[in-house]
């Protein structure tokens, strides 16, 4: 392409009337022409002089394209000599001599093919395979979801606004020492009172989650192919963490009690358990008390880790919430872990953890090092909004509200199904599960409901094992208007009735 031929090439193209600016329109098409060949390596460009002329802009318009073109590499500029395109095409001696064998194919036009998850590790394999993220996390019936909606966001912004218009240097930095110090004396405060947690504001470590909380653990008190009890069935997104570090899980079942070691399980101590002694996830029994001392006697003499997931815990509804278990641990074997997202908002991606006091030091470090927390300023509008007294009193109005929509729900369950379909874990948090005969394909009809408007996640994912020991539906309730449960809940029925409830035909 000689210059008359790239002036006219770049007038056709150029957008006048567009809201990108010419600068910008022309740098991006003359990048394209110099990767696709169109300007092959060594071609002269036109004088900055002449391209403006020819295109009706400004010098200093061309003149700054050049500039980023020479920045990027695209472009050589001599003085005196005028200026180049780049030889910027790829060493094709050395990418053969690397290439593996099999990485991508090519289709007609050239164009490299990937190979999906053929082209993953092991782990990413089995973890994108199992993935139990939905691309809709809002509606009825979503489980694991508060009601937003219901959020004190005026409160929230007035607080914001105030640390916001003093702007603490201090606060927009990185979070070095677990956190905001002054959160963590107002969570240990409250986790005394609220969850007979025992601890000092020492041994909090701010997170962004439950996810992370895990992962922290687990990177700093397991190496890879280390064994993990689990609850079977358990939360899946804390199966994945655990896999995507290379641990091995060992599903252990539960019953009424809650986790129920098999003696093949006790002869072959894990490194660590992770459970939900407060609320099983998803099936809602409370461990016992005889359950918790066991294992915490258990993990003392056999130097097993225990990650407490405390799911859910704040809302119980016609009973107290729980003890921890962490308040039981006098050996310091317990890693306590909650979230305030499911209190608040999720997208607040605020958690925490506590640490045995032997770790503190240890976890500070390692979450520093690991994801460079920040979020100071979030950490101290969420501190004024607890020593303000506003989290007990959205917990305690949320929590007679999720009551109403809980009630609401098994209603509706009860006037279509009567005693037919089960209702489990329904004593406590943001979900219920719905039982389906034995027969039913849970995840079948997980996705029909979706197609009809209406979220739900099938019992069976939650299972390591397949066949799962019981089918069913988890149902969330928090997130949905109590005027809509009742229609919401027919449109499920039918897709129920449809799928799952099908009669068998008679022989005549």
């Amino acid at each position: 392409m000689d210059t008359i031929i790239l002036s006219d090439w770049l007038a056709a193209r150029l957008d006048r009337a567009a809201a990108e600016p010419i600068y910008r329109q022309t740098l991006r098409l003359m990048q394209q022409a110099i990767l696709a060949g169109q300007l092959p390596p060594g071609t002269k460009l036109p004088s900055s002089r002449t391209l403006a002329e020819d295109l009706g802009i400004a010098r200093n318009t061309v003149l700054h394209v050049y500039d980023q073109l020479t920045a990027e590499g695209y472009v050589l500029s001599t003085t005196g000599s005028g200026t180049y395109v780049a030889d910027t095409q790829p060493d094709t001696a050395a990418v053969n001599a690397r290439r593996k064998p099999a990485v991508a194919a090519a289709d007609a036009q050239g164009k490299a093919t990937r190979h999906d998850l053929n082209d993953l590790s092991n782990r990413g394999r089995r973890l994108i395979g199992q993935a139990g993220v939905s691309a809709k996390q809002w509606g009825a019936f979503m489980p694991g979801v508060p009601d937003v909606a219901e959020f004190p966001a005026r409160t929230w912004s007035r607080l914001q606004a105030r640390l916001w218009k003093e702007a603490n240097p201090d606060l927009l930095t990185y979070a070095p020492g677990g956190g905001y110090r002054p959160l963590r004396r107002a969570l240990s405060d409250y986790l005394r009172v609220a969850r007979s947690v025992n601890c000092t504001p020492d041994q909090i470590i701010i997170t962004t989650g439950i996810h992370q909380s895990i992962d922290l653990a687990v990177r700093l008190l397991t190496d890879v192919g280390d064994r993990a009890w689990v609850e079977e069935p358990c939360y899946w997104g804390a199966r994945s963490v655990l896999q995507s570090s290379g641990i091995t899980l060992v599903p252990v079942p539960v019953d009424d009690e809650g986790l129920n070691p098999r003696e093949e399980d006790l002869q072959k101590p894990p490194r660590l358990a992770l459970v939900t002694p407060s609320h099983q996830y998803p099936l809602g029994m409370v461990m016992s008390l005889a359950r918790r001392r066991t294992l915490l006697e258990y993990a003392r003499q056999h130097n097993v880790w225990i990650i407490e997931d405390d799911y859910d815990s704040e809302f119980r509804y016609g009973s107290r919430p729980l003890a921890s278990l962490q308040g039981l641990d006098d050996a310091g074997q317990v890693i306590y872990v909650g979230s305030l997202g499911k209190m608040l908002f999720p997208g607040l991606r605020m958690g925490y953890m506590i640490a045995p006091e032997h770790l503190v030091d240890t976890f500070r470090t390692g979450v520093a090092e690991l994801y460079r927390e920040g979020q100071l300023m979030q950490q101290a509008v969420m501190t004024d909004f607890i020593m303000d007294g506003h989290l007990t009193s959205h917990v305690r109005r949320m929590r007679a509200l999720y009551g109403e929509r809980r009630q609401i729900l098994i209603d509706a369950i009860t006037a279509r199904f009567g005693n037919e379909l089960p209702v489990m874990g329904d004593e406590a948090g943001l979900h219920l599960v719905l039982g389906l005969p034995d027969h039913a394909d849970d995840r079948a009809v997980t996705a029909a409901a979706f197609e009809a408007g209406v979220i739900v996640r099938p019992l069976a994912s939650y299972y390591s094992n397949d066949p799962p020991a019981r089918r069913g539906l988890l149902l969330g309730y928090a997130c949905v208007p109590n005027d809509r449960i009742g229609p919401a809940f027919d449109t499920l029925a039918r897709v129920i009735e449809q799928t799952a409830l099908r009669t068998p035909t008679r022989a005549a």
